[in-house]
């Protein structure tokens, strides 16, 4: 139990500083493509910081810890939305740009749908055994192939004034960063996996629930780090962007790649944390809107509610 842990402790740091490099070497280069801030926390920074979900996921998959990979994708989702989000709004208010209110924010609702329907596949097909499938999956690649299109086609057409960051490192040494972060997350993924494979059965605790709370925030934690560090350093839209991508991206690409890999088996429980979700993807998009509290803002009061509904959330799910 204590080895356990100490193997779960490590590979989270492992994960944390991995990701980090990750973020580090893909900003870098992004910048050496001249790519805007908020394009880069949508794809590159939302790319490294799910790289643990991705490798924790992949990992389980294949092992047969389906409960374990489904609640590290959901349980990230939920913690990036309402603690990454809470935190860092109420470290600084949040600007959102029009384009994320109009388009990403939606779309994010939009693609935790689609994992509702196909998780459940009586919707579909009154089937009882439900299961994400390979052809679930590559629909999911599919959309996140398309998403990025309009994402860079967007990027192309824009004339936008923002004044990208110069590198703070060569190419090279950014390239390096990426291949050793990306070492990093096999390894420390890996640690994360089979310690909390081994904890849950020790405590007799469900893989679901240690996927949503130690794995998932473990997860998360490049998330946190980088969007307190861009808030602090006023870069709020990359921020923003980096939770709504990672959100994106663990659906259709952490879910996509792992059930093209191994079939995953649905648990209806999940249902909860994905009604859960919608109703933070909800309030997240009437708290920006124009139409309703601080427009294309969320401010320091309507972060503190994210923060405070996951609490009571976890606290539930813990009692449960």
């Amino acid at each position: 139990m204590v080895l356990s842990s100490l193997i779960v402790i490590a590979g989270l740091v492992l994960l944390v500083l991995a990701g980090n490099a990750i973020v580090d070497g893909g900003s870098n280069i992004a910048r050496y493509m001249k790519v805007s801030e908020m394009l880069v926390g949508l794809t590159i920074v939302a790319l490294g910081t799910s790289a643990p979900e991705l490798v924790v996921n992949i990992m389980s998959s294949m092992d047969g810890h389906s409960e374990l990979a489904m609640g590290n994708v959901l349980g990230s989702n939920n913690f990036n939305l309402f603690v990454v989000l809470g935190i860092s709004g109420i470290v600084a208010p949040l600007i959102v740009v029009r384009k994320m209110v109009l388009r990403d924010i939606p779309m994010s609702f939009l693609f935790t749908i689609l994992l509702l329907l196909f998780g459940n596949d009586f919707f579909v097909n009154g089937g009882t055994d439900s299961y994400i499938g390979r052809i679930d999956a590559a629909i999911f690649l599919v959309c996140l192939g398309i998403y990025m299109f309009i994402l860079f086609g967007d990027a192309k057409k824009d004339k936008t004034n923002e004044e990208i960051a110069k590198p703070d490192m060569s190419l090279t040494r950014a390239v390096l960063y990426l291949i050793g972060g990306l070492i990093g997350l096999i390894v420390g993924g890996k640690f994360v996996e089979q310690g909390s494979v081994d904890i849950a059965s020790a405590l007799g605790v469900s893989e679901k629930v240690i996927g949503l709370t130690v794995v998932a925030a473990g997860t998360s934690l490049p998330e946190l780090v980088t969007s307190i560090v861009a808030c602090h350093k006023g870069n709020v839209g990359m921020a923003v962007g980096n939770i709504i991508g990672s959100n994106i991206m663990n659906i259709l690409l952490i879910l996509g790649v792992g059930c093209m890999i191994s079939p995953m088996p649905f648990n209806p429980n999940f249902n909860t944390e994905i009604y859960v979700l919608l109703a933070g993807t909800a309030a997240l998009f009437v708290f920006v809107s124009p139409r309703f509290f601080s427009p294309y803002k969320l401010d320091r009061v309507e972060a503190s509610v994210l923060l405070s509904a996951f609490i009571a959330y976890t606290v539930w799910l813990i009692l449960d």
